[in-house]
């Protein structure tokens, strides 16, 4: 079993750490099944609705009458998970204008298509720009997978669920010759003589015969959302359970190229589900975090995959990875335990059933409840007033080179600075200081050696201040 690396969260900007209370706010309705949510690299969202159109939530917070896409005709969502499912924007969106769906279309099978803006509306694609990337049969009407999204490498990324039924029958998620029950990782810059993609060279099994070489990870059941940490690119994946366990899978940026085998259907969660053609249980990976459907409170059922918190509106969520679940109707987060390198997990109660999380572009993060039309903000009700008081916090020079200072500003008899320690980026703490009743404090770093680091000043309350450090 991999082991989970041990990860220490860099801020590039002043965050604080407090007791958080999980909110939802109003942001759009009657919208139809929504089932995600994306930015194009602005102030908008786009919103896919899964009888396949994608409409638009404006900079201020209006929704656009006007689908930007409509192919309804050339989608069926006959079955509850069919539909038009994933939408991702091209990381060169601006100047070339393509976007990336994934649809089940009227043959029952996935399309992977690229299409178009209108060359005179951004509030507008052109719905003849219809360029199929990729196909691929779907032998049942469940288990499509269907999210989206590039990475920092610039490569597509595609969920792909074993193709459904129950128990994976013909056991496609351990089959590499099948794309279903994986992640899949193409190309969609440079296209080959027979297929308008073509697989990036350092694709985990290139080298393989019998293998289809667009598979980036497989073992999976139906990974009906995943995303990427912007942070470091971290790839998280939550994948649907069977009947007992619902799984979050954590892909690092190292682990990211070896090809991991997420175990279904040997595995459902960490427990075995089917020993046939299964190998030493070392073979595969095994999730960071996730629940069972009548051991963890509210019965559950399915998993709907989040994002790391990233924003800066709510740094009590700094770092934390939210998830939902469809039956229970409750959104949980995971916050990272460094000291015991482990991954705490919480459930709140809320009404609704969440289909999908979305992030807009300044990182803060979105929900979309499927039945009643409806679009969320996630938000922290327990900002202080006093916040001021930690924002006052300067660190400079940084990049330093043998000392920095800390600025506590006015208001350091306040604070009641208890603790100041640099952390090396695999989270050990390297350097361990008191706090003064001094207005500005002098730091050491002279014996530490060149690289990046992460500052963190507590106060006797409990409360953090966190700070990327760069020693030059």
């Amino acid at each position: 079993m991999k082991s989970l690396t041990l990860f220490i969260t860099f801020v590039f900007f002043l965050t604080f750490s407090y007791t958080q209370e999980l909110e939802l706010e109003l942001v759009a309705s009657n919208l139809e099944k929504p089932v995600s949510i994306k930015h194009a690299g602005d102030d908008r969202l786009f919103i896919v609705e899964q009888g396949g159109t994608i409409k638009i939530i404006d900079s201020e917070g209006n929704l656009e009458a006007i689908p930007f896409l409509d192919i309804d005709a050339l989608v069926t969502n006959s079955g509850y998970e069919r539909g038009l499912l994933g939408l991702a924007f091209h990381p060169d969106y601006t100047t070339n204008g393509y976007f990336f769906v994934n649809y089940i279309n009227n043959s029952g099978n996935t399309v992977i298509s690229r299409f178009t803006k209108d060359t005179s509306n951004p509030d507008l694609a052109d719905p003849n720009s219809e360029l199929i990337i990729l196909t691929y049969d779907q032998p049942y009407s469940n288990h499509n997978g269907g999210d989206l999204a590039f990475g920092s490498d610039g490569y597509l990324y595609i969920a792909s669920g074993d193709g459904g039924s129950s128990g994976d029958p013909q056991n496609r998620a351990q089959n590499k010759l099948s794309l279903l029950g994986k992640i899949l990782r193409i190309d969609i810059d440079n296209t080959t003589d027979t297929e308008n993609y073509s697989i990036p060279t350092d694709n985990p099994f290139v080298e393989e015969i019998d293998t289809r070489h667009e598979i980036w990870a497989y073992g999976l059941r139906n990974p009906w959302k995943f995303s990427f940490d912007r942070l470091n690119g971290d790839h998280w994946i939550a994948d649907v359970g069977q009947g007992s366990y619902e799984e979050i899978n954590r892909v690092s940026a190292e682990d990211a190229a070896i090809g991991l085998n997420f175990g279904w259907k040997c595995y459902e969660g960490n427990e075995s589900y089917s020993s046939t053609g299964c190998e030493d249980q070392s073979a595969y990976t095994f999730p960071v975090s996730g629940y069972d459907h009548f051991g963890d409170g509210e019965s559950k059922c399915s998993i709907t995959g989040g994002y790391r918190y990233r924003g800066t509106t709510y740094p009590n969520m700094y770092g934390w990875y939210f998830f939902a679940d469809l039956c229970s109707q409750e959104i949980g987060y995971l916050v990272y335990d460094e000291t015991n390198a482990i991954w705490n997990r919480t459930f709140k109660q809320f009404s609704g059933q969440w289909s999908a999380f979305g992030e807009d572009v300044n990182g803060e993060l979105y929900i979309s409840d499927l039945a009643d039309g409806i679009i969320y903000k996630l938000t922290d009700t327990t900002l202080s007033d006093n916040n001021h008081v930690f924002s006052e916090i300067t660190v400079y020079p940084n990049p330093s080179e043998n000392i920095f200072y800390i600025n506590f500003g006015s208001n350091n008899n306040t604070l009641h600075v208890a603790e100041i320690s640099i952390h090396d980026i695999q989270g050990k703490i390297i350097k361990k200081i008191n706090g003064t009743i001094n207005t500005i404090q002098t730091i050491d770093t002279s014996p530490l050696s060149k690289g990046i680091y992460t500052l963190r000043i507590k106060a006797k309350t409990g409360q953090q201040s966190i700070h990327k450090l760069v020693i030059d």
